[in-house]
């Protein structure tokens, strides 16, 4: 096998705009204790890109980009057991640097990419299907969820809401999915979300209400933040949980606990992957659910636009003005 001594990666120097995002060649050294060096074939694209490459989350600087990828290990450092040289596998998570040709990284969050699934949906699903899957199956209300009930998902035709209005219906939930125009309303729809509401010509709130005979939903899980936390919080019937999971519009600004009383006294959650793929054991339980689904048909990976490695910035700007739906990966 051949081993890869440099790699042309994506990396910004400061904080800032799609402009800050260079293509520069790096070395690429031995793994070391833990570690795995992986020869990408695809990297994902995801919102948290946007927040670690504008400043929303702090990172040290120099940053190379990234968190999600799929490719063949080239070389495994001491400890590692789980993978050899020559498997093909898939990640996501930290530290930052897929967008690249090859890196060495932690190999914990690393897991065997299944041959039934390629290494371009292995690049597209791993860090939105994990979140999907964590969301439905592991964030969980006071009353959890059983199959006929209600759920809201905002942005249901992204990456993440694809693969949610698939697997919610395989759960047997209605999922009530918003989007900001008909063609990605029709999308979602065609993916399984029971009911679609266009945020931009209906208020969603009201529109909940109607669907839901005036009773609410029991979760609402959100990525959007700043734009539709107030609104979000009217859709939960009594006891109902808001899931923060993402601020596509701004960071949720501070609100008052007291507020959740008088509406039905409401839970709130902020959630991150990193924290439940903490574990390996967590990680590849997670990553076996998903393969499973995938592999069963019941959740396809819609990668609905392609870029080269080098085109990362384009792919960033398309990315915020909401032109993509579905999966973006770039390919090194």
């Amino acid at each position: 096998m051949t081993h890869t001594t440099t790699s042309p990666t994506i990396r910004i120097d400061k904080a800032g705009g799609p402009e800050e995002l260079k293509l520069v060649d790096l070395p690429v050294g031995a793994p070391g204790a833990g570690e795995v060096r992986i020869r990408h074939h695809a990297s994902g694209l995801n919102y948290i890109d946007v927040y670690q490459r504008s400043g929303v989350y702090a990172m040290p600087m120099p940053l190379s980009m990234g968190n999600e990828g799929a490719g063949v290990v080239e070389a495994v450092g001491t400890g590692v057991t789980h993978l050899k040289e020559g498997d093909r596998a898939a990640y996501c998570s930290g530290p930052p640097g897929s967008y690249s040709l090859a890196r060495v990284m932690p190999a914990k969050t690393v897991v065997k990419l299944p041959d039934a699934i390629s290494f371009e949906t292995g690049a597209a699903m791993m860090l939105k299907g994990l979140t999907t899957q964590y969301l439905l199956k592991r964030v969980r209300g006071q009353e959890g969820l059983e199959p006929g009930d209600f759920v809201v998902w905002h942005a249901a035709a992204g990456g993440v809401g694809l693969i949610a209005c698939q697997w919610a219906k395989a759960l047997g939930l209605k999922l009530i999915g918003t989007a900001g125009s008909e063609e990605k309303c029709a999308l979602a729809r065609d993916n399984g979300a029971a009911f679609t509401i266009n945020y931009r010509t209906e208020d969603f709130a009201a529109r909940v209400k109607e669907i839901t005979g005036g009773k609410g939903v029991k979760v609402v899980y959100d990525s959007i933040g700043k734009d539709t936390w107030d609104k979000s919080l009217d859709c939960l019937r009594p006891f109902g949980l808001m899931a923060s999971f993402g601020n596509a519009s701004g960071v949720v600004p501070p609100f008052a606990p007291v507020s959740l009383g008088p509406k039905g006294s409401l839970y709130v959650t902020r959630q991150t992957l990193a924290t439940h793929i903490a574990t390996r054991e967590a990680m590849q339980a997670m990553a076996d659910d998903l393969f499973a689904i995938v592999a069963s048909g019941q959740v396809k990976i819609h990668i609905a636009q392609r870029y080269a490695l080098a085109d990362a910035a384009t792919a960033h700007r398309d990315l915020e003005a909401r032109k993509t739906t579905g999966s973006t990966i770039l390919i090194p």
